[in-house]
């Protein structure tokens, strides 16, 4: 159970962040502002367009804060409203960011250098399960768009027509439609947000782009970021060293051994974390 002042720590937190968003944010408007000033008193079309330039992108770093400070300000409300009534679960972070998004379900997945799932986080049971399901199956929207580096979405028949097998046990969770951008800094693809069963129009929407920029830059992975999302986060570290173990089992590549655990998670409907801690204490033997 929390204590008042767990929760008081908890809120007070994220109203630190929050106003550290909102700061950057000026600091940016004042950079542009500065920028544009020197456009104005260009002596070239070239001086003009390169000031022109730095401006915007001042501007789009300023909006991007400004995100991550509304953020951060729908979960400080959800902390206070949580506080105040005793013996309620503590609200997700990624609760806020779905509802950023237009929906109630959402998910971010971060990557490594290979491309594989390193974690992820999830704002309620079924966005989770849609992300354990594209860990287990290998194939989804959050899969593509980091490999594509581009944004992806797909509903009802066309979903079920890109993903054979994610398609329909997606659609089994009682999701006829999702959207994923992926997360990108300097130039690399650390990651996605999907999310599922969204408004119409979110896909294409400045704001689901957004979220995704102020989640990247200004709260993952910023210095002074919470890398664990308020604690909703699931690293699938036990699951990779399960499959070291399966592979010295049955003399296999660690690779085939992954596959072994998510096709046996699948197949027990429970997830690949839950299947490897069960390998890690000699519970269970694959092959």
């Amino acid at each position: 159970m929390v204590t008042g002042g767990a929760a008081s720590e908890l809120i007070a937190s994220a109203e630190r962040k929050a106003a550290l968003a909102r700061a950057r944010s000026t600091h940016e408007i004042t950079s542009a502002e500065r920028h544009e000033l020197l456009a104005g008193q260009a002596r070239t079309e070239a001086l003009e367009n390169m000031h022109l330039r730095i401006a915007a992108v001042h501007r789009a770093t300023a909006a991007c804060h400004l995100t991550a400070a509304r953020l951060q300000d729908d979960y400080v409300n959800r902390l206070t409203g949580w506080a105040r009534q005793r013996g309620t679960p503590k609200p997700l972070f990624m609760s806020g960011v779905a509802a950023a998004c237009g929906t109630g379900s959402a998910s971010v997945t971060l990557i490594g250098a290979s491309l594989d799932q390193l974690a992820m986080a999830a704002s309620d049971e079924p966005s989770r399960a849609a992300q354990e399901l594209e860990f287990q199956l290998g194939e989804g929207p959050s899969r593509d768009a980091t490999r594509q580096a581009r944004p992806v979405a797909a509903a009802g028949a066309a979903l079920r027509e890109r993903w054979p097998g994610y398609g329909p046990a997606l659609a089994g969770l009682g999701v006829d439609a999702v959207a994923a951008v992926p997360l990108s800094l300097s130039g690399r693809c650390v990651g996605a947000l999907a999310v599922f069963d969204p408004v119409q129009g979110v896909a294409d929407s400045d704001t689901f782009g957004e979220v995704a920029e102020a989640l990247t830059r200004s709260m993952i992975l910023s210095p002074d970021g919470d890398p664990g999302l308020y604690g909703a986060i699931d690293a699938h570290a036990q699951v990779h060293q399960a499959a070291g173990m399966v592979s010295e089992q049955l003399g296999c590549p660690v690779t085939d051994a992954l596959e072994l655990i998510k096709a046996r998670a699948y197949a027990e409907s429970a997830s690949a974390h839950a299947v490897a801690e069960r390998i890690l204490r000699g519970e269970l033997r694959l092959g």
